[in-house]
């Protein structure tokens, strides 16, 4: 592209960016998708401090509950992807051979050892999902409590005088109640006891099941975001995600939350010429709904995509997001801080 040519784009993206930020009041956010997990395991507080060095708005943290109801951050209600706990603990699996963070005590957690997320190949070979990130069998971190991570962010914000949100998953809040547990109870009364849980400007609450959501609105004065996912993915619950996509849906959506946490293709999708919105942030805006997609992996790229920036622009500029997640913070930082 000539340099005059490219000037002028940065100079209209610079100035859509503007113009949501007239609309929405503020500059888009920066979400680190467990951290800085595209250089560090998933969930680790040295991810988190990372993630909080490269100028997050946002630091997610995806809870579930230990077996003596301990809040500890952890993407998954299972162990295996992302701990030894096969190796320290064999016995302890279920009969579906799974081994479930409701089944550890706090003490027997922090004997695991984190580790980037891995699976197993059809020869039974343990391989990292992203074999490019931090290496598997390196280092030493382990699982945090939402309470130690959210005192991490604090004192980090202390000594770099800075003002961090957090932004909290409650994972599968359907299974913990069949398992006899309230976790939307126990995340909340970690926020009581840290002094988060009046502070609407610092904390957003996420989850994929809606009735959760429904209940919270009476429970909390903290913003909560509607996650959006597949009907096939086999979330917590029986949610009909296809119709939550539907005007009516974001309407209904619109009467107990704040907004949206929707997959990046519900939102951009290649086209004839190339990413195109679908229309979803552009509904949602009409009910005043905020737009957080999920996730930029500068390694997982959607077909076609060669450069992150395509997706940045895509998302930001063409759709109008209010905020993305992001596994390379520095990227999407990086990114939105070029444009103003």
């Amino acid at each position: 592209m000539p340099p005059h040519r490219h000037g002028a784009l940065q100079a209209l993206l610079a100035l859509s960016i503007s113009l949501v930020a007239a609309v929405t009041g503020a500059q888009p956010i920066v979400i680190a998708h467990r951290g800085a997990s595209g250089y560090l395991p998933e969930h680790s507080l040295e991810a988190k401090a990372m993630a909080h060095a490269m100028g997050a708005d946002f630091i997610e943290q995806d809870v579930v509950l230990t077996r003596d109801g301990v809040p500890i951050v952890l993407h998954d209600i299972h162990l295996e992807s992302t701990t030894d706990v096969e190796q320290r603990f064999p016995d302890r699996s279920r009969q579906d051979g799974r081994f479930y963070a409701l089944d550890f005590d706090l003490a027997e957690i922090r004997d695991l050892r984190l580790h980037e997320r891995s699976y197993r190949d059809d020869s039974g070979q343990v391989r990292a999902y992203f074999p490019d990130r931090f290496p598997l069998g390196q280092g030493t971190f382990t699982l945090p409590t939402l309470e130690e991570e959210i005192q991490l962010i604090a004192g980090l914000d202390h000594s770099r005088g800075t003002t961090t949100g957090l932004y909290i998953e409650l994972k599968a809040p359907a299974w913990h109640a069949t398992q006899g547990r309230d976790l939307a109870a126990a995340v909340l009364d970690v926020l009581a006891r840290t002094g988060y849980h009046d502070k609407p400007e610092q904390v957003f609450l996420q989850c994929f099941h809606e009735p959760t959501l429904v209940a919270l609105k009476s429970r909390t004065s903290l913003p909560l975001i509607q996650l959006i996912g597949e009907n096939d993915w086999g979330e917590d619950g029986a949610i009909d995600y296809d119709a939550m996509r539907t005007p009516e849906g974001i309407a209904r959506v619109a009467t107990y939350a704040s907004g949206i946490g929707p997959w990046i293709p519900q939102v951009v999708r290649s086209g004839e010429r190339g990413l195109e919105a679908t229309g979803l942030a552009a509904l949602a805006r009409r009910h005043s709904l905020l737009v957080h997609p999920y996730t930029l992996r500068s390694d997982q790229l959607p077909e076609g995509v060669t450069h992150p920036d395509q997706l940045h622009q895509a998302l930001f500029q063409q759709a109008g997001v209010d905020g993305l997640f992001t596994d390379f913070p520095d990227l999407t930082r990086a990114y939105l801080d070029g444009l103003r």
